[in-house]
């Protein structure tokens, strides 16, 4: 018989500080650093974001993601087989945030690890689980996206600080004799590792390098839109479907312009398009997570629904997965 993977529930967190554009630019105004609220929503369509406490790190976003996760599911963390964390922001150099968020689960034994691919790393955290169940590895996985985005933004640079936040998402991913997960197609280029990157690292107790976000704007924005659309016109291939096919395009909440742009090269009306951005601002691989959640909840996507998630990252990376919800 063959083993497929569907997702049965879905979770996402927070945290409760909510910084809208006024508040940022205030507190941007105090640095000497000029912005607007029209300035940001006409660039990027992200009116507030949310921004994590002193001392509360990704795997406590994390936890409280998957816990809605497994409540959905209809699952106790300890069925739980298998955990795949996605994230940039890790709570530590090492172990990873899936092993702290395993103990912080109250479980043992299965594997914990985590994957770093950026702004695409759910959709590649949500591939390898996928392959893994498919294989007989894991029959239940939790696979989450978390991010304090906040800890590495730069707020002298107004150019990438108004665009990131905080948060998690996450699902539960189990074993089933139907189709869930119908295909995907990953990527990555190294050549653009400059466009998007955090080019600092931790050497004999010292930061060498520069740990704070640097970003060419426009070069990833070019870049985006046209590895999105082909990512996923190779996932629909894959899956022997086409776009018409598709019930809700959840893309990377990065900018509603790439989303919007992604959305029409698909020919798809844009009331099928999940936007999150606007409230969430970008929250890297928690954003597509989040975005689904927000969507289940909301009463929007349905069970039966036909969904894309797509995400383009630091890497270069970039990818989609269609699946049956």
């Amino acid at each position: 018989m063959t083993r497929f993977s569907r997702i049965t529930g879905t979770g996402s967190y927070l945290p409760p500080r909510r910084v809208t554009n006024a508040d940022l630019a205030a507190d941007l105004a105090q640095r000497g650093i000029e912005t607007s609220d029209d300035w940001i929503v006409e660039r990027t369509g992200i009116r507030a974001r949310h921004f994590a406490a002193d001392g509360v790190n990704s795997s406590d976003l994390a936890f409280e993601a998957a816990r809605h996760a497994l409540e959905a599911a209809g699952r106790n963390a300890s069925d739980i087989d298998l955990i795949i964390v996605a994230t940039s922001t890790p709570d530590m150099v090492f172990p990873s945030t899936a092993c702290i968020l395993q103990n912080k689960l109250g479980i043992a034994g299965c594997p914990a690890f985590d994957v770093q691919a950026v702004c695409s790393g759910f959709v590649y955290a949500l591939t390898v689980a996928d392959a893994m169940i498919r294989t007989g590895s894991a029959s239940k996985a939790l696979v989450v996206g978390s991010e304090v985005f906040s800890r590495i933004l730069d707020f002298n640079d107004r150019t990438t600080c108004v665009l990131f936040g905080d948060g998690a998402g996450a699902v539960v991913l189990e074993a089933s004799d139907t189709p869930g997960l119908l295909a995907s197609d990953l990527h990555a280029d190294g050549k653009h590792v400059g466009i998007l990157c955090v080019p600092g690292t931790v050497s004999g107790g010292n930061v060498l390098g520069d740990p704070l976000l640097k970003m060419d704007g426009q070069a990833v924005f070019k870049l985006a839109i046209g590895v999105l659309e082909s990512a996923a016109r190779a996932t629909l291939e894959k899956a022997g479907r086409t776009d018409a096919d598709i019930d809700w395009l959840i893309p990377h909440q990065a900018n509603i312009r790439i989303m919007q742009g992604t959305a029409k090269k698909l020919k798809l009306p844009l009331d099928k398009l999940v936007v999150t951005v606007d409230q969430h601002g970008n929250t890297s691989a928690a954003s597509i997570p989040l975005a689904l959640d927000a969507a289940v909840r909301g009463g929007r996507i349905r069970q039966g629904d036909t969904l894309m998630l797509e995400g383009v990252g630091g890497g270069f990376t970039w990818g989609a997965v269609l699946l049956d919800f």
